[in-house]
């Protein structure tokens, strides 16, 4: 589990693909720090495996400094997140799981991507920025103002909805430490909806199927229909 505080923006170093999927290797600084064989790591909200790390290129032909990691996106990442395109020099979220005794600072995000969206617009207003992003089809009814919302791993706060797009707030710090200082219109994003509406969701749906009666409505309280 994370919480969508995002640690850094990591830098691609190389992607290439494999039977299966495609590899990728990143360069870190903070993350770096505690990286072991099998940890899970988000990488721009996606939720993936380091099967390798190092220091260095190690001699192995690539070109950078410092610490790194491998992970390994299978066929079904590729297609439904947009890491399948993403190539060398290109930036991308890094947080590491929650451990059992860390703050939850943002909200519950799995690291399992529901969908891509599309940046609308970019505007600077004062120290800040709005972004705005298309609704994604089928998942409107998860977007409410207010509300929380995932984007390319970020843990953020639906600022306004309207038909077709919402928008959120961006602090220099968020515009600074992750990707979304390079972010411009039409650039995709991944989009993870609250898990916490997906349950409320599917308790509502049971409730339905098994008509289960509203508390203190009903014959057990002595309240005919339609009585006061």
């Amino acid at each position: 589990m994370f919480t969508g505080i995002v640690e850094e923006a990591g830098e691609v170093v190389e992607a290439r693909a494999e039977d299966g999927g495609r590899r990728l290797r990143v360069a870190c600084e903070e993350v770096g720090e505690d990286l072991h064989h099998g940890q899970s790591i988000a990488v721009s909200g996606v939720c993936l495996t380091v099967e390798a790390f190092g220091d260095g290129g190690d001699g192995d032909g690539t070109d950078h400094d410092g610490p790194w990691f491998e992970v390994f996106l299978a066929d079904e990442t590729v297609q439904r997140t947009y890491l399948g395109a993403v190539e060398a020099g290109d930036r991308v979220n890094l947080e590491r799981a929650l451990p059992a005794d860390g703050r939850l600072d943002g909200h519950v995000v799995q690291g399992h991507v529901d969908c891509t969206t599309e940046v609308a617009d970019v505007r600077e207003v004062g120290e800040d920025w709005t972004f705005e992003f298309a609704v994604p089809d089928g998942y409107g009814k998860y977007v409410a103002e207010k509300g929380s919302i995932a984007l390319d791993g970020i843990s953020l706060t639906v600022a306004e909805r309207f038909e077709d797009t919402f928008t959120v707030a961006i602090i220099p710090t968020t515009y600074e430490l992750t990707n979304f200082g390079e972010k411009a219109a039409g650039d995709p994003v991944h989009v993870e909806i609250d898990v916490l509406a997906r349950y409320a969701e599917r308790l509502l749906e049971d409730r339905e199927r098994a008509a289960v009666p509203v508390q203190g409505v009903g014959e057990d309280q002595g309240v005919e229909a339609g009585e006061p």
